[in-house]
C-alpha cells in the first residue's frame, strides 16, 4: 500500500469485516431463510417432469454408463452428445445413479444448487457490508422469477450461474489480503463453469482480471503473477476433459454433438463461441439479430433489451435499481484507498453485471429468455450493498434522496412490468405503487436521528412495495409444471408464445431455437404445462411440453384429468407417436408421447441391441429412451443437422445388427421419413441432408410396422 493510499480514508461507513463476530441472530436467520428458500424451490418440484427431456435422456444415459456420463452422451449406447460440455449432467446423472429415474432425481440437485448460490451470496455480502446485507442478498435472488425457473429446470444455467457466483466470492476473498489460493479457487471455478457451458463462462474475467490487477494489496509483480497462475488452473480445470476428447479416436467415443466435423473445439469457438455473437452458428435454424437494435429471428437487440417485453418480467425487476445503486456505491467510496474492499465489491459485481448484460443485449444468435439467470447473484449484491451503505449514510440528505429515488424508479417499473400482465392480480400494480411511493416518501424525510417507528414503516413499506411484483411472478413460477425446449418465468405476459410455464420467444419463422441442442422449430412447444396438466400451445392435454412418459408408461408429476392414449394417464389425448405431430418441424422441439403399444414393441427383444431404435432429432430420440430406458439414437443429434452417423455408418450398424427399429418422422433432414436436402435457413449444416439419405434408404429398404399411433420401421426386416 502507498503512502497515499494509507492517506486516503473511506467515506462511507460500511460495516467492516466481522472481526468480533456476527450478531447472535445472524446464524439463525440465515439458517432459516435457506430453508424457507428450499422449501418454496422444492415445493411441487415433480410437476415439471422430466422438464427438458433433451438433457433428461443424457441424465438417464449417463446413470446407466460411465462412459456416457464422462461425454455427456445422449445415449448409453455413446452414438452422440448433447451440444454442451457434461458438467451440468454429472449431478443429476449421479443422482439418479443413486435414487433412480424420477423428475426428483433429476431436478433436486438443481435446486440444491440455487441453495449453494444464495450461501455463497450470503457470505459475500456479509463478509464486508454486514448480516442484514446478506440477508437482502438471498431474498432479492430467491425472489428473482428466471432464478426461481432456472435452478428447478435441468438446463445447464443452474450450475453456471452458481460457478460464476464463487468465481466472483473467491476473488474478493483474494483481495483482502493478496491470497494466491483464493485466486486459485477462483480459476478452478471458471474451468468448471467453461465445462458447464463453455464461452459464456468468460464473461466476467476481463472486469475481475482488471479489479485485481489494479486493487490488490500485493506489489504489481506479484499481482501478475498470481494472475497468471490462476490461468493456468483455470486452463486445467477446463481444459482436461477437452484434451481427452480432443485426442481420443473418434471411434472410441461418441460424436461431439452441435458440431460438423466431431470437434469439440469447432463447436467451443462455432456454434457455441462466436456463432452466438455474430448469429453464425453452423447447424442452427436461422436466427441472427442485427445489433444496434435492429431485428432477427432471436429478437431485437440493443441497450434496451434486457427491459422488453418477453424479458423483463423474467430478471429486470430490480436491474433499474442494482444500476443506480451501483453508481451510488461506485460515488461514496471514489476517495477510499486503492486497497479499499467496499468499493472492490461494487466493481466486481458490477463489473460481472455490466459485462454480462451488454453481451446479452447485443448478441446476434441464439437467445433465450432463462439466460438472464446469470445475471440475479450480480443483482442481489448490488442491491443489498448499495442499500447498505445508502442507509449508513442516511444523515446526509442526498443518500436518502438517492434511496428513495431508487425506490421510486424500481415501484414505477414494476407497475409497467405488472401491466404486461394485465389479466394476473391485476389490482398489484397499484398497490406497488401507492406503497412504494409513500415508503419512497418516508426514507427521504427519515433522517439520522428520525424517529426510529418512521424509519422502520419506510424501509418496510419500501421492502414490501419493491419486492411484491418478483414475488408474485415467482409465486406463479412455482406453481407451474415447465417442460419442453423453450421456458419462461412467471404468468404469459402475451408477448411470447405460451401460457403459464412456457412461452418461447419467437425463433425463425416466429418459433423458439432452444438451449442445449434445440436449434430450430417453427412453433411455441405444445402443451407448456399448467397445474391442471393441460397444454397452452395448439395441442391440449397431452404431456405437458412433449414430455414422454417415464418408465412404466406414466409421466411424471402429472396431474391433468384426460384420458389419455394408451398408457399416459392425467395427461390427455397423446400425439401421434414419431409423426412429426405438433412438436413443431417434426416433432424437433418436444419429440412423441410414447403410448403402450409403441414401448412394448421396442422392450420386446431390447437386450438384443445395442440400440433399440433409432430416430431423426434428439427430442424425438428422448421420448422413446426416457418411456423404455433403453438407449435411442439420434440420428443427426439434436435438428437432424449432425453428419452423424453417416449413410455408411448406419448401414454398417444395420448390418451388424446394433438396431432394432426407426422412427419414423422427426427432426430437420427427416421429416416423415422422406427424402430431400433438410433447409432449415441460414446455417444449416451438411448434416441435414446425411440424416435425409438414412430416412430414405431406411423407407425404400425396409418393413413398416405399426404399434398403438406410431410406425416404425423393422431394421431386421428388409423389403426385398
Amino acid at each position: 500500500m502507498t503512502p497515499s493510499d494509507a492517506a486516503a480514508a473511506p467515506p462511507v461507513r460500511v460495516p467492516t469485516p466481522p472481526a468480533t463476530g456476527a450478531p447472535r441472530w445472524a446464524r439463525p436467520a440465515l439458517y432459516g431463510l435457506l430453508l424457507a428458500v428450499g422449501l418454496a424451490y422444492f415445493w411441487n418440484l415433480s410437476a415439471s417432469g422430466y422438464a427438458n427431456s433433451f438433457y433428461s435422456a443424457a441424465v438417464q444415459a449417463g446413470s446407466e454408463s460411465w462412459k456416457a456420463l464422462f461425454f455427456g452422451s445422449l445415449d448409453s449406447g455413446g452414438a452422440i452428445t448433447v451440444d454442451k460440455p457434461p458438467a451440468a449432467l454429472w449431478p443429476m446423472a449421479l443422482s439418479v445413479r443413486l435414487f433412480g429415474l424420477s423428475s426428483w432425481a433429476i431436478l433436486a440437485p438443481q435446486v440444491l444448487m440455487a441453495l449453494a448460490t444464495a450461501a455463497v451470496l450470503n457470505t459475500a455480502v456479509r463478509r464486508r457490508f454486514g448480516p442484514v446485507a446478506g440477508l437482502l442478498a438471498v431474498g432479492v435472488f430467491a425472489l428473482t422469477p428466471v432464478a426461481a425457473l432456472m435452478f428447478r429446470f435441468n438446463n445447464p444455467d443452474a450450475l453456471l450461474a452458481l460457478l460464476m457466483t464463487v468465481t466472483v466470492w473467491c476473488v474478493l476473498r483474494a483481495l483482502e489480503r493478496g491470497r494466491t489460493k483464493w485466486l486459485l479457487w477462483a480459476g478452478a471455478a471458471v474451468g468448471l463453469a467453461f465445462l458447464t457451458k463453455t464461452l459464456q463462462a468468460f464473461l466476467i474475467l476481463p472486469p475481475l482480471a482488471v479489479l485485481y490487477a489494479v486493487c490488490a494489496p500485493v506489489s504489481v509483480r506479484r499481482r501478475f503473477g498470481q494472475l497468471a497462475l490462476s490461468a493456468l488452473t483455470m486452463v486445467a480445470a477446463g481444459g482436461w476433459w477437452v484434451a481427452i476428447v480432443e485426442l481420443m479416436p473418434a471411434s472410441s467415443r461418441p460424436y461431439v454433438g452441435g458440431s460438423q466435423n466431431n470437434s469439440f473445439l469447432e463447436l467451443t469457438f462455432g456454434y457455441n463461441g462466436l456463432g452466438r455473437i455474430n448469429g453464425e452458428e453452423t447447424g442452427s435454424v436461422g436466427g441472427g439479430g442485427r445489433g444496434g437494435g435492429g431485428g432477427g429471428g432471436w429478437g431485437e437487440t440493443g441497450i434496451g433489451r434486457m427491459f422488453d417485453a418477453d424479458i423483463g418480467g423474467q430478471i429486470a425487476w430490480l436491474l433499474p435499481a442494482a444500476l443506480i445503486l451501483l453508481v451510488a456505491g461506485l460515488w461514496l467510496t471514489r476517495r477510499a484507498a486503492r486497497t479499499d474492499s467496499a468499493r472492490a465489491a461494487f466493481v466486481a459485481w458490477g463489473g460481472a453485471l455490466v459485462m454480462t448484460a451488454a453481451v446479452f443485449s447485443f448478441m446476434a444468435g441464439i437467445f433465450h429468455q432463462y439466460y438472464t439467470v446469470a445475471l440475479a447473484p450480480y443483482v442481489a449484491a448490488l442491491v443489498a450493498m448499495g442499500v447498505t451503505v445508502l442507509w449508513e449514510e442516511r444523515g446526509a440528505w442526498w443518500p436518502r434522496a438517492v434511496l428513495a429515488g431508487t425506490v421510486a424508479v424500481t415501484v414505477v417499473w414494476a407497475y409497467v412490468l405488472l401491466g404486461r400482465t394485465p389479466d394476473y392480480l391485476p389490482w398489484l400494480r397499484w398497490a406497488v405503487l401507492a406503497a412504494g411511493l409513500a415508503g419512497a416518501l418516508g426514507l427521504f424525510a427519515v433522517g439520522r436521528s428520525g424517529g426510529r417507528g418512521l424509519a422502520l414503516a419506510a424501509v418496510g413499506l419500501s421492502c414490501a412495495a419493491s419486492l411484491a411484483g418478483p414475488a408474485a411472478y415467482t409465486v406463479s413460477t412455482l406453481s407451474t409444471g415447465h417442460q419442453g425446449s423453450i421456458v419462461t418465468a412467471g404468468p404469459s405476459a402475451g408477448f411470447g408464445m405460451g401460457g403459464p410455464g412456457g412461452g418461447g420467444r419467437g425463433g425463425p419463422g416466429g418459433g423458439p431455437d432452444g438451449e442445449g441442442g434445440q436449434r430450430g422449430g417453427m412453433r411455441q412447444p405444445p402443451g407448456q404445462g399448467t397445474p391442471s396438466g393441460q397444454g397452452q400451445g395448439s395441442q391440449q392435454g397431452r404431456a405437458p411440453g412433449g414430455m414422454p412418459t417415464g418408465p412404466g408408461g406414466s409421466a411424471p408429476g402429472g396431474t391433468g384429468t384426460g384420458t389419455g392414449a394408451g398408457a399416459n394417464p392425467g395427461f390427455g389425448e397423446a400425439r401421434r407417436a414419431g409423426g412429426g405431430g405438433d412438436g413443431g418441424m417434426g416433432g424437433l422441439l418436444n419429440g412423441a408421447s410414447v403410448d403402450a403399444a409403441a414401448k412394448a414393441l421396442l422392450e420386446k427383444g431390447a437386450d438384443d441391441y445395442t440400440w433399440v431404435a433409432a430416430a431423426v432429432g434428439a427430442q424425438n430420440a428422448a421420448s422413446y429412451q426416457l418411456s423404455t430406458g433403453r438407449p435411442v439414437m439420434a440420428i443427426g443429434g439434436f435438428n437432424g443437422s449432425d453428419p452423424s452417423p453417416t449413410l455408411a455408418q448406419f448401414k454398417e450398424y444395420v448390418g451388424e445388427g446394433k438396431i432394432h427399429y426407426f422412427v419414423s418422422g422427426g427432426g430437420m433432414g427427416g421429416q416423415e421419413g422422406r427424402g430431400g436436402e433438410g433447409r432449415g435457413g441460414g446455417g444449416m449444416g451438411g448434416g441435414a441432408g446425411t440424416s435425409s439419405q438414412i430416412s430414405s434408404w431406411v423407407t425404400e429398404n425396409f418393413t413398416e410396422v405399426t404399434a398403438g399411433g406410431a410406425m416404425f420401421y423393422d431394421l431386421t426386416r428388409p423389403t426385398s
